[in-house]
């Protein structure tokens, strides 16, 4: 049985104020063409001048994988003309990159998976080629800003698990700060390199598919390019070697060029450029800055607060999450009771259509009051849930909002109590359904209750009449 084996080159725009080699602006969007000066357009008799914090967040990313941090490396420049590309070479790192090593690691169907690393190297990005009706254009806006790419061994053989490879490999990017790591703005891309052959024989000629900018496209990738390449074979043809796009919105994979390999770049040493040196004092310096990871917080989250791993897992997942959820306990909210309303009501609102990341419109302050409020019977579920929505993306006081919109539950047992009375007193055959065993009438007792008391009755008090009521029989 013919059976995939996947790698991954995963390009992360790292967010530095100013860009690789000159001082221009490293930000997303803005006009075409300008943040753009000679250096980074390519104009003849520039001179690079490197941004020490790229350097810096490079190691920092490889030090959170596990990489081996080469004390000296150097800058190649790697050859080739495309319209993208003003000066006709990409300033990246060949034989001597930054980062070597390291690993990944994700739970998949409960089982704990490894993906080796290749290496990290720095590089420059290029621009970007604007294809429209018919017209070509080029935005040098990106050109220049720095990136790592991390490149994996073939490790992988299935759609699924490059997606949690890619999601794992982002959430530590993110938690280190080096990166925004949003795939819709193009500062995460992947490219799928990807061959197929019988199970325990040599790998078969490979394919790389370029700039894959989300979860779902790569999955799709994956599958499409695995059975493109089983027909082929079945067939009777052979593979090629090319690298190939994926046009998502038709779900097809075409060729784009024969695939290059190293010597078809032309690398040599950057003359313009000085090495990299690093002492241990200072590597040491950059991995004391690494703040606490998800494998580490996920841990932490099960031993010190009791949270079940599934909770553990979808809190540490994105950072914005598990920020929020640290900030909410700090403010004195229960951890479980946090969790939970995270999970079912905040995530809720985070993740909108086709997003792969969080947008947290709420601070852990406001969210403590909130799950306080409900842990002391002064919100109910379904007020919790309405208030979370009228506070979300503003920055008011959760209680005075509960207050002025009537939210706040209704403890008075005596009053529930009346109220109660009215509802069982007008409701004399479901009442003796009830008491007969038709316990389901217990969920309509508790909505008459509440649609007359105005939603702010406490359930629990309605529930224990019902009890009170079955158990004497009237």
């Amino acid at each position: 049985m013919l059976k995939p084996t996947i790698g991954c080159e995963v390009h992360c725009e790292l967010k530095t104020a100013t860009k690789l080699f000159c001082g221009c602006k490293n930000e997303f969007g803005g006009e075409p063409n300008t943040h753009c000066c000679p250096i980074c357009s390519g104009f003849p008799g520039t001179l690079p001048t490197l941004n020490e914090r790229a350097v810096e967040y490079a190691v920092k990313a490889g030090l959170a994988l596990g990489c081996t941090i080469n004390k000296f490396s150097k800058w190649d420049r790697k050859n080739y003309f495309y319209p993208d590309l003003p000066k006709a070479w990409q300033t990246s790192q060949y034989d001597l990159p930054l980062c070597v090593g390291g690993y990944v690691e994700f739970e998949l169907n409960g089982e704990t998976k490894r993906v080796r690393l290749n290496r990290i190297h720095l590089e420059e990005d290029a621009g970007k080629l604007v294809h429209d009706g018919g017209v070509s254009r080029v935005d040098y806006n990106r050109c220049g800003v720095p990136l790592i790419e991390i490149v994996t061994e073939p490790d992988m053989h299935s759609a699924d698990e490059v997606v949690a490879f890619l999601t794992a490999l982002k959430s530590v990017l993110k938690y280190t700060g080096v990166s925004d790591v949003k795939m819709q703005e193009g500062s995460l891309r992947c490219d799928v390199n990807l061959s197929v052959a019988e199970e325990g024989a040599p790998l078969g000629t490979r394919t790389e598919t370029k700039n894959l900018n989300s979860f779902r496209a790569v999955a799709r990738s994956v599958l499409y390019e695995t059975r493109r390449q089983i027909e082929v074979i079945e067939s009777g043809g052979k593979v090629e070697q090319e690298t190939r796009r994926f046009d998502d919105a038709r779900g097809v994979g075409y060729a784009m060029r024969s695939k290059e390999d190293a010597h078809d770049y032309r690398y040599f040493p950057e003359p313009d450029l000085l090495p990299v040196v690093f002492t241990d004092e200072r590597i040491e310096e950059i991995a004391a800055s690494i703040p606490s990871l998800p494998k580490a917080r996920k841990e932490r989250y099960v031993t010190e607060y009791g949270l079940p791993r599934y909770d553990a897992e979808v809190l540490t997942i994105d950072k914005e999450v598990s920020d929020l959820f640290d900030g909410a306990v700090a403010a004195g909210a229960d951890p479980k009771k946090t969790s939970n309303f995270i999970m079912s009501e905040v995530l809720r609102l985070a993740k909108t259509d086709g997003a792969e990341d969080a947008d947290i419109k709420i601070s852990a302050t406001v969210l403590a009051e909130i799950v306080k409020m409900q842990a002391a019977d002064e919100l109910n579920n379904l007020a919790a849930k309405s208030l979370l929505s009228m506070v979300w993306g503003t920055n008011d006081d959760p209680r005075e909002v509960a207050k002025n919109k009537g939210l706040i539950q209704s403890n008075d047992e005596g009053a529930i109590k009346e109220i109660f009375d009215g509802v069982i007193a007008a409701n004399a055959s479901q009442v003796n359904d009830f008491l007969n065993g038709n316990d389901k009438l217990r969920g309509y007792f508790v909505g008459q209750v509440m649609r007359a008391a105005g939603g702010k009755a406490n359930p629990k008090i309605i529930n224990a009449l019902l009890d009170a009521l079955k158990e004497n029989g009237k």
